[in-house]
């Protein structure tokens, strides 16, 4: 059965409502803990059979013709869409929230990039169960753990949601320096998939962002490091 997108119910009010966006491989489940907030709704989104990057767009299109200002929340390759949305749609936008950052522009020669395409050719060659069963061996166990979990949940679009986030064109630096809305970045100084470098270049580029670091343990811990920090930062460059 198609994947539909799973939220919490935003507030009448049309107040402000985090997106969140999962990255390659995840889920809403995933990227809903990683932006839980206390004050602001979220809104996590699912990947569905219509497109990684349609289905996320329409998610951030829908909130915001419901009457409410989107905080555009992602992971990864969630990250780029959420940012590409927010120079597309800035009178909508309050923000964006971008953990850990994948790339800019061209993905050829992106770590995040060619994961996913190692992992689209062991699907191919060998099938779910023993994709999982490699992956878990040489990834940390609570990254191995979710991503078991959230592959046997998006099975029936993984390999389109890899092919699709694989080939994705991010904004480049040039397309950053025209952002108008705050961007808060949260980034690993420690995963190689998601070069610290990146993170840094995307900041570099806004013209109002922050840019905090943690360390995969600290995400291992808690997933939810990752809004709390972007939040944290996002409100900052607010007062």
């Amino acid at each position: 059965m198609p994947r539909t997108p799973v939220s919490k119910s935003p507030p009448a009010n049309r107040d402000l409502v985090i997106v969140a966006l999962p990255g390659t491989g995840s889920d809403g489940y995933f990227a809903g803990r990683a932006f839980a907030d206390e004050t602001i709704p979220v809104i996590a989104v699912d990947p569905t059979e219509n497109g990684l990057i349609s289905t996320y767009l329409q998610a951030l299109d829908d909130t915001a013709a419901d009457g409410h200002q989107v905080l555009a929340a992602g992971v990864s390759i969630g990250a780029c869409v959420a940012l590409r949305w927010a120079l597309d749609n800035p009178t909508s936008c309050s923000g964006v929230l971008a953990a850990l950052p994948p790339w800019l522009g061209d993905p050829a020669t992106a770590p995040a990039a060619h994961s996913a395409r190692l992992t689209l050719d062991q699907l191919a060659r060998t099938g779910l169960e023993a994709t999982i069963e490699q992956m878990t061996a040489g990834t940390p166990p609570w990254l191995a753990t979710e991503l078991a979990r959230s592959w046997r949940a998006t099975a029936p679009v993984l390999d389109a949601m890899l092919t699709e986030a694989a080939g994705y064109h991010a904004p480049t630096a040039g397309d950053i320096a025209e952002l108008s809305v705050p961007l808060s970045i949260t980034a690993t100084i420690d995963d190689p998939v998601h070069p610290f470098e990146v993170a840094q270049t995307w900041h570099d580029a806004a013209p109002n962002a922050l840019l905090q670091t943690i360390t995969l343990d600290d995400l291992g811990a808690d997933p939810s490091v990752l809004g709390r920090r972007c939040l944290d930062g996002w409100r900052r460059l607010t007062r």
